[in-house]
């Protein structure tokens, strides 16, 4: 599918100072960062969810466990993903039972990968609560999901595509608004 950049969205940064605002609004959300857990949905949640818990310790000199979540075979598109789906291992260690659970993504959309990431979470035991945490929310629901803490809000239509970049996943780190192109 060929797509053209439209803009860029955030620089790195405006990345870097958005984490620090969400984990600012993290400690004051959350009464007790003892029972406060970040997991990352598997690619791009991790290195958000690593870098919130480095920047809660920071602010509050408590360390916050990470996960990692893989919700592969939780997809209701999997049979579009490919013949082998790639699957890495969940790795969570530490129970979640009465936790209260914050799940990072980059971007949320439809609403699909949050619900797999919901169902994933749920095969490894019961959280006090969940929130979900995302740095872009770009609209077009299918599943009624709403973000608890949003980086930014980018209105987008559906020939759009948020691409966030990483310095740990793609070895560079800015938001862009690409689109489709026929």
């Amino acid at each position: 599918m060929p797509i053209r950049e439209k803009t860029q969205l955030m620089s790195a940064s405006e990345i870097e100072r958005t984490l620090v605002r969400l984990a600012h609004e993290i400690v004051e959300k959350n009464a007790s960062l003892d029972r406060l857990v970040l997991i990352g949905i598997r690619r791009r949640g991790v290195p958000l969810a690593q870098r919130l818990a480095y920047n809660i310790s920071q602010i509050q000199q408590h360390p916050v466990p990470v996960g990692i979540l893989d919700i592969t075979f939780y997809r209701d598109d999997l049979s579009t993903v490919g013949q082998k789906p790639v699957h890495t291992a969940t790795e969570i260690p530490f129970t979640i039972a009465d936790k209260d659970v914050i799940l990072c993504d980059d971007v949320l959309y439809t609403g699909r990968t949050t619900r797999a990431a919901l169902d994933a979470l749920f095969d490894h035991g019961r959280p006090r609560r969940v929130q979900l945490l995302v740095l872009i929310d770009r609209g077009h629901r299918e599943i009624p999901v709403e973000a608890q803490y949003v980086g930014k809000y980018v209105e987008t239509t559906d020939a759009e595509i948020i691409e966030v970049k990483l310095r740990e996943v793609d070895q560079m780190e800015k938001v862009l608004l690409v689109e489709k192109t026929d």
